[in-house]
């Protein structure tokens, strides 16, 4: 009989010791943890001396103002307080571009009704990549018009723009398309205007993670 009540003793403990478990779990588990790099906090590193970075100091942005396919201006300022993802292109590209822009439509979708994240595609061949060009482009993509903005610019601008101020290697075709050689990355900025990750716009399961890091730092917004 004392073994039997020495059992149902234990037995209530373990149940009554199962809320303050948990609630200890919570405290020490239950938070976010899954932090988002900040890349070039202590600066970037030009072995080349291509670009003109400030030594040791964070890496933003630049100032930069496109036209888009609807003939607006678009650029940095309206990078402020949002999360923008970036990706360089050309609409004439017969690799990887058509899949790239395929993957930023699913980018969109998951966003669609997020004001606080947009996308910028910008042209490497903005000779040929007229607005006019971008907008028939932006509706065969199904581009949210304020959502996805499609950016021509001054080639030497861009080809700055693309190499010191996201980081990413571009090359010109001289008209040749298959001659512009481009990164296939898409690149994560916050509102600050730093950028937080690189992912590859050909594979599928980077773009499932930018879309889940971006919908963290959303959270970490409010």
């Amino acid at each position: 009989m004392k073994m039997i009540r020495g059992l149902q003793a234990m037995v209530l403990l373990c149940i009554l010791m199962v809320p303050v478990l948990i609630i200890l779990f919570l405290r020490n588990f239950g938070e976010n943890k899954y932090d988002i790099p900040v890349y070039y906090e202590n600066g970037v590193t030009d072995p080349m001396g291509e670009c003109s970075y400030p030594k040791g100091q964070q890496h933003t942005i630049p100032e930069f103002s496109f036209v888009s396919q609807d003939n607006s201006n678009v650029g940095r300022e309206q990078m402020d307080g949002k999360i923008t993802v970036v990706d360089f292109f050309f609409t004439s590209c017969p690799s990887i571009c058509p899949v790239m822009s395929e993957e930023m439509e699913r980018v969109q979708d998951a966003f669609r009704n997020e004001e606080d994240v947009q996308i910028f595609s910008i042209s490497v061949d903005p000779g040929y990549d007229t607005p006019k060009v971008l907008s028939e482009y932006a509706e065969q993509h199904d581009a949210t018009p304020g959502k996805w903005f499609f950016l021509n610019g001054p080639k030497k601008e861009t080809y700055q723009l693309a190499r010191c101020g996201f980081v990413l290697p571009t090359i010109d075709g001289q008209g040749n398309p298959e001659d512009f050689i481009h990164s296939d990355k898409f690149v994560l900025v916050d509102g600050n205007g730093r950028i937080r990750g690189y992912y590859s716009g050909t594979k599928r399961e980077d773009i499932d993670l930018l879309i889940l890091e971006t919908k963290i730092l959303l959270h970490d917004k409010e």
